[in-house]
């Protein structure tokens, strides 16, 4: 999937039972402008879903806030017996494309099944106060590169530290990170920062940027705003600034990466609208 969000499924399982519901999608107050991208729903005062719109050229509105419309999350909760019909009935259907969106729930809603939608604003997360109102959409390079620095921030809105509702992922064992050499001008050190085990900055500087495992950053070097995936290795005197570097590259010492955007468009590295530098998994520099 290409969405980062915190949920607890059975509050919204719960919600659909409550609603003898066929079908229960989650959806989520988005810009108007960033609907055309999302499946957008109209429902009335109890949420039921009365229109289905898949990826408008123009969203309709939620009522009373027209800046927003009502996306679907993608993701939804089905009645068995439901979900096996309206699927049996689209594979029969030579018309389909065989889309969720596109094809099966609009199909449904036409019928008089029963779609509700569900807020995610309303979804607990213990140990997180507030309303959860955390859901990114990182499809696109510039989308992920923002959700990696939202996690830098003093207080990020997405928690990794919240132990009431720890993270699972895949676990390695490898050593600490480590910071060598304190002089001026070559000391260790990153402000803003996530760095994974097994990383090493050795007289060097990381800013509002992530380390994943077994980084090496040597000395006078400087990374700012950027995501720095496994085995990547930073040379000396090198700058690396709004990029993002996939992983087993090693990039050279005296290296500039996102200072000069024309000299990276012209070494075949993708630069997006905004800026932001991406180098592809094993790039070798010439």
């Amino acid at each position: 999937g290409d969405h980062i969000y915190k949920m607890d499924i059975g509050h919204m399982v719960e919600y659909h039972l409550a609603n003898d519901a066929d079908v229960t999608i989650a959806a989520y107050p988005t810009p108007v402008e960033d609907g055309r991208r999302f499946g957008v729903l109209q429902v009335d005062a109890d949420w039921r879903v009365t229109e289905f719109q898949e990826k408008p050229l123009d969203p309709k509105p939620i009522p009373g806030r027209p800046s927003h419309c009502l996306a679907s999350m993608g993701n939804y909760v089905f009645t068995v017996a439901a979900l096996m019909r309206m699927l049996e009935e689209d594979a029969a259907r030579t018309d389909s494309e065989h889309d969720f969106g596109k094809d099966v729930l609009p199909r449904a809603l036409a019928e008089g099944q029963r779609l509700f939608a569900y807020d995610f604003a309303r979804n607990p997360i213990p140990g997180q106060e507030g309303p959860n109102t955390y859901w990114r959409d990182v499809g696109t390079l510039d989308s992920y590169w923002e959700a990696n620095m939202d996690l830098v921030a003093v207080s990020p809105e997405f928690d990794l530290y919240n132990e009431a509702w720890p993270l699972r992922t895949s676990a390695e064992f490898s050593a600490p990170a480590k910071f060598v050499h304190e002089e001026e001008g070559r000391r260790g050190q990153a402000f803003d920062s996530l760095l994974a085990g097994g990383v090493i900055v050795s007289g060097a500087t990381l800013r509002r940027s992530l380390a994943f495992r077994r980084v090496r950053v040597h000395s006078y070097a400087l990374v700012e705003s950027s995501v720095l995936f496994d085995n990547v290795e930073v040379g000396r005197h090198a700058v690396v600034r709004n990029a993002i570097i996939d992983k087993n590259v090693s990039v050279p010492a005296g290296e500039e990466i996102g200072v000069d955007l024309e000299r990276d468009r012209a070494r075949g590295l993708t630069v997006t609208e905004s800026g932001l530098v991406t180098v592809p998994k094993g790039y070798r520099f010439e």
